[in-house]
C-alpha cells in the first residue's frame, strides 16, 4: 500500500473517532468562544472540512467558491460529521485510483486569498492528512479545557489497531 493510500485512511479513522466523541456535545460546547483563530470547537472543525473540500477541487481542477478560510456559518455537528465522512471516503477511493505517474503530476492553483500556487498530487494528499491533524490537535486542546479527555488518533495507534489488526 502506498503512502497516500496509508495516510488518508488513517486520516478518515481519526476523524470519524474523534468527530463520533464530538456528537455527544451539546451546542454551547460546540460553540462556546475560545481563544482560537476560529473562536470555537464547530468552526475549527469546520475549517477543517471546508479546507479539504478546496484541495478536493484543486485536485478535481475544478473552483470552490470559498472566499474565507473561517466560514461565518457552521452546519450542525451532525451534518458536519456526515460531510466529513463522504469528503474522506471521496480521499481515500482517490488515494486508490491514483498512479504514481499521476501522484507527481503538478497541479496549479488559487489560494483563498489570491496567491497562486503549485503542488503535485501527492504532496496535496500529505497536505490534506497533515492540516487535518494539525487542527484535530486544536479541537484536543478545547476538550481539555472542557474536562474531556480527547480519543487517542495518533498514527501508531491506526497502524496497529486498524492496518496490522491487533
Amino acid at each position: 500500500m502506498r503512502d497516500t493510500q496509508v495516510l488518508t485512511r488513517y486520516k478518515a479513522w481519526a476523524d470519524d473517532l474523534f468527530l463520533s466523541a464530538l456528537s455527544s456535545l451539546s451546542e454551547a460546547e460546540l460553540t462556546a468562544p475560545h481563544p482560537i483563530v476560529f473562536g470555537n470547537l464547530i468552526r475549527t472543525l469546520n475549517h477543517s472540512y471546508e479546507m479539504d473540500y478546496v484541495w478536493q477541487c484543486h485536485l478535481l481542477g475544478k473552483p470552490h467558491g470559498l472566499t474565507t478560510r473561517n466560514s461565518e456559518d457552521c452546519p450542525a455537528i451532525g451534518e458536519l460529521v456526515e460531510s466529513q465522512s463522504s469528503i474522506d471516503k471521496w480521499y481515500v477511493d482517490y488515494a486508490d485510483s491514483i498512479t504514481d505517474d499521476e501522484l507527481a503530476e503538478v497541479i496549479e492553483f488559487e489560494f483563498i486569498g489570491g496567491k497562486t500556487g503549485q503542488m503535485n498530487r501527492r504532496d496535496i494528499l500529505m497536505h490534506v492528512v497533515n492540516h487535518t491533524t494539525y487542527h484535530r490537535g486544536h479541537a484536543a486542546g478545547i476538550l481539555y479545557q472542557l474536562n474531556i479527555s480527547p480519543p487517542t488518533t495518533d498514527l501508531p495507534v491506526f497502524l496497529r489497531e486498524v492496518l496490522n489488526g491487533t
